[in-house]
């Protein structure tokens, strides 16, 4: 059996051209004095070129991204004819993918504490040690994430469309909607932003699942990626053509609790106080209708019935038109 190498500090001169190189990263340790080990998958083209970063699991429980990420290096990366290196990070997060839950051990969210500190607590110090030894090595980024618990999401983009290379990297991606969502948010995009590595947000799909044909959409936008970066020497096929795009979005929220059932579906066009879902008691009793507060498409929605007071409903994008 192959002993993968493990390392603390990525030296992207190790890695000869024309390499194909599985490594763990040392990033931090447990109570045990064990080392926490990050997996890296690295191809390194025959040719020089730009070094393009893909992430998954920066939640735990956001699996359609670590297929993504093998399907890639394993099936369809050709060191012969490529320029530049491809670093695929199938997890991140790695205390919460074994324990298959969203959120960092002591309950943080890792998209929300970018770029940690150098000496913060236990998931900042995991945070700022990823930035500083594995992201700062990208000169761009596609992060994959999925929808949390109880919701599904469609095949959508966070970039931000004021700028033109994160522009140009989310209309690659052929997806269902593009949302407008400037970094700034604590998030991994924004840490990449904030070292000037232009970034996006791809969500593919849903949470605890491979989901077959979300990960072939993922993987088809980060071939036009590719393509478009002239790492690799293939032409961008894109097809944008049933794509929305949104200038802004805002969640629907319960102001009671009770069994909800969404009743618009993922990708409707719902229209300013339209019936969008009903609040039920455990009794069957209807005891409220929620209505669009605007026109607008739907990115996501909860499919989980039990919602307490200040439960999710939808995701609303504001569409431009």
């Amino acid at each position: 059996m192959h002993t993968i190498e493990i390392i603390d500090k990525l030296n992207l001169d190790d890695i000869k051209p024309g390499e194909k190189k599985n490594l763990w990263f040392a990033i931090t340790e447990n109570a045990m004095g064990t080392p926490i080990k990050i997996p890296l998958m690295i191809c390194k083209g025959k040719f020089d070129g730009p070094v393009l970063g893909i992430t998954a699991a920066v939640h735990g429980n956001e699996l359609n991204g670590i297929s993504v990420i093998q399907r890639l290096f394993l099936n369809d990366l050709d060191v012969e004819t490529m320029q530049g290196t491809v670093i695929g990070v199938p997890v991140v997060n790695i205390p919460s993918y074994i324990s298959q839950e969203r959120y960092f051990q002591e309950g943080s969210d890792m998209n929300r504490i970018m770029p940690g500190k150098v000496n913060g607590n236990v998931s900042e110090i995991y945070a700022y040690r990823f930035k500083a030894g594995i992201l700062s090595h990208f000169d761009y980024l596609l992060d994959l994430h999925t929808a949390s618990f109880g919701r599904v999401n469609s095949y959508y983009i966070r970039s931000d469309m004021n700028k033109s290379s994160t522009k140009t990297l989310a209309r690659l991606q052929n997806a269902e909607v593009i949302l407008n969502a400037p970094p700034g948010d604590g998030t991994v995009r924004s840490a990449a932003e904030d070292l000037n590595i232009p970034a996006i947000t791809i969500e593919v799909g849903n949470p605890n699942l491979f989901q077959k044909k979300m990960i072939k959409s993922g993987l088809a936008g980060i071939h036009n990626v590719l393509s478009h970066l002239k790492m690799i020497p293939d032409a961008p096929e894109i097809d944008d053509s049933n794509t929305k795009e949104c200038s802004s979005s805002q969640w629907l929220y319960t102001d009671k609790g009770g069994l909800l059932h969404v009743h618009a579906a993922l990708l409707q066009i719902v229209e300013k106080d339209e019936h969008i879902a009903s609040l039920r008691d455990v009794f069957g009793n209807e005891i409220k209708k929620y209505y669009s507060p605007e026109r607008g498409i739907v990115i996501g929605k909860n499919v989980n019935p039990v919602s307490p007071t200040g439960s999710r409903i939808l995701h609303l994008g504001r569409l431009v038109e």
